[in-house]
């Protein structure tokens, strides 16, 4: 049986690719919003990011697990993690604001400055935080 170190390729490319897709999702429904379009009320379009980011977040914590790296214990994936979260309250902002369209395009704008910045951290695994 393989160990879970052996899965570790796999599941990070799973990883990404739920990033991705939940990346790209969320631009799809945050043009749709500008564009007021009906298909904003489907049940699939309200429903879909919630499963993403569910299999994006487990896809994380197994990583998290492989790695013997955890969010308050390791300060890069601390701030990482508060990246993550500014990216959600963002992008919920963006999503269902009651404000004028150039608000809700800037909010958007910070939610994908906060993917990037988490990117970052993934990668360099360097934190801003001194500790």
């Amino acid at each position: 049986m393989e160990t879970l170190n052996s899965l570790y390729p796999a599941i990070k490319h799973i990883h990404l690719t739920f990033i991705a897709i939940s990346v790209l999702f969320f631009l799809v429904r945050f043009v749709l919003h500008m564009r007021q379009s009906p298909i904003m009320d489907k049940k699939i379009v309200k429903i879909a990011p919630h499963v993403i980011d569910t299999f994006l977040l487990l896809s994380g914590l197994t990583l998290c697990v492989i790695i013997m790296q955890y969010p308050f214990a390791d300060t890069w994936l601390t701030e990482k993690l508060a990246a993550v979260v500014a990216y959600i309250i963002l992008g919920a902002i963006a999503l269902k604001a009651n404000r004028g369209k150039l608000f809700k395009v800037f909010a958007a704008l910070g939610a994908l400055s906060w993917v990037v910045y988490a990117a970052k951290l993934a990668v360099f695994k360097q934190a801003i935080i001194i500790g």
